[in-house]
């Protein structure tokens, strides 16, 4: 499909050859004066770009790109005109032009210009649709469960998203801490900025100060160039400081100085720096007894928890767990391409018994083994990764021994696999019955409805 653009050029010369040169490759649409572009932007909503001169009766080519930009229309503007006006051209493109080209026109540089900017037109298009879907992945009605207590807290996401306050999400390893915050981010003010994540607990304190702040050449061996840290990165967006209870004494000072001022310099530097950057940070570590531990300064602590959200283990949820489980069910047969359409309702229920101390991230990972394991259109028991068995035969022996029972359970289910559930051949290998094979199954709790 062509794509179409509007000449606008009160020398009749100009743009009838300017459209009778693009007309091969694109729909052409021409105008005499910038009130006559603005009027033909109107009704043609397909204009990708449009050729204005610079000197236009009516309506200049500077006041139709003012035009066009309060109509947020989102056409790409190159502005043409002469030499004498190349400084008014590049105070159009601060204003929001894409390019501007001189008179006499360079065909071959008038088409290279308008194929850029159609790229770049795509790729405005292409990010624009990425942050919808991102938005829509987050958005704070995203399933992460029903029970009352996350009922309670995306209750408390949805009032504190609409502002840009200060958060601290603590919760265990895998509760789904990154997933509130992303949830946060996208559904706040600041959006359409970055979001800009740090783990912590996972660089060394110069590196991490480093990271964090930046820092200037020479400041240190190694330092080659100038480099911007994730403050100066997240500039108009968010900081996600994650395992924030890691960070060392020499770090959390400055930290808490850029909570109370706003302010901070790179390593090796003494220019003071500004940026507008919200920050959430999150702990699977309890920031207080920390405090209390002088191992966290309390007035950074009072700084991060203006608004506190406590994020409770899947133990203490279990109610959640077929919910995440289908969702993550979805995720994977999409991923490792698999028509699975559900899980058994005797895998559901080892899957429900299980602890989970990796709470919702050990339980994802277990899925997506499950999906990969999976030979027919459900997700049955002899699916399951073996962990799931050895923690139920830890608990029926104390973990000290194990049982005639808990060898042939695992004896069975490692047949089951290997047959891809196959009872009657997993019968055959073991050697015994059929009628024997469902008896144990069923004795075991592995046997899934029929």
């Amino acid at each position: 499909m062509k794509r179409a653009i509007l000449i606008a050029d009160d020398d009749k010369n100009t743009r009838e050859g300017v459209a009778k040169a693009l007309s091969a490759d694109y729909i052409t649409y021409t105008a005499a004066n910038g009130q006559e572009a603005f009027a033909l932007l109107d009704k043609n909503e397909d204009i990708d770009v449009i050729l204005t001169d610079m000197m236009m009766p009516k309506i200049s080519g500077i006041e139709l790109l003012e035009k066009i930009r309060t109509a947020n229309n989102d056409v790409i503007v190159i502005i043409i005109t002469g030499y004498s006006s190349i400084e008014s051209a590049v105070e159009a493109m601060r204003s929001g032009a894409y390019d501007y080209i001189t008179k006499p026109l360079d065909l071959n540089k008038l088409e290279i210009t308008i194929k850029n900017a159609l790229e770049t037109k795509r790729l405005r298009s292409e990010n624009i649709l990425l942050k919808q879907t991102i938005r829509e992945k987050f958005d704070t009605t995203t399933h992460v469960g029903n029970s009352e207590k996350v009922r309670e807290i995306m209750e408390l996401v949805k009032r504190v998203s609409s502002t840009t306050a200060t958060i601290l999400i603590q919760g265990s390893s895998g509760t789904g801490k990154e997933l509130i915050a992303n949830i946060v981010h996208y559904n706040s003010p600041v959006a359409e900025g970055p979001f800009i994540k740090v783990n912590c607990s996972a660089l060394a304190e110069g590196v991490l100060e480093s990271e964090l702040f930046g820092h200037e050449k020479g400041a240190f061996t190694g330092a080659l160039y100038m480099k911007k840290g994730r403050f100066e990165l997240a500039d108009r967006g968010t900081l996600f400081l994650d395992e924030i209870g890691d960070i060392p004494p020499s770090i959390q000072i400055k930290l808490l100085r850029f909570l109370q001022e706003g302010e901070f310099e790179r390593v090796g530097g003494t220019k003071t720096l500004k940026v507008n950057v919200r920050i959430i940070s999150a702990s699977n570590k309890n920031l207080e007894v920390l405090v209390n531990e002088e191992k966290f300064r309390d007035d950074l602590f009072y700084r991060l928890k203006v608004v506190t959200i406590d994020v409770p283990p899947l133990t203490e949820r279990k109610e959640d767990i077929p919910l995440i489980s289908d969702y993550h069910l979805k995720r994977f047969t999409e991923i490792h391409n698999k028509k699975i359409r559900g899980i058994s309702p005797g895998a559901m229920k080892r899957i429900e018994s299980y602890d989970w101390p990796g709470n919702i991230r050990e339980l994802m990972n277990c899925i997506e083994s499950a999906v990969v394991m999976a030979s027919g259109d459900h997700i049955n028991i002899e699916d399951l990764p073996p962990f799931l068995f050895l923690e139920q035969d830890k608990k029926t022996t104390g973990g000290t021994m194990k049982t005639l029972s808990g060898i042939e359970n695992k004896a069975i289910l490692e047949v089951l696999r290997k047959t891809g559930g196959n009872k009657s051949e997993t019968a055959k290998i073991l050697g015994i019955g059929l009628r024997t094979l469902y008896r144990k199954l069923d004795q075991y709790g592995l046997k899934d409805k029929e």
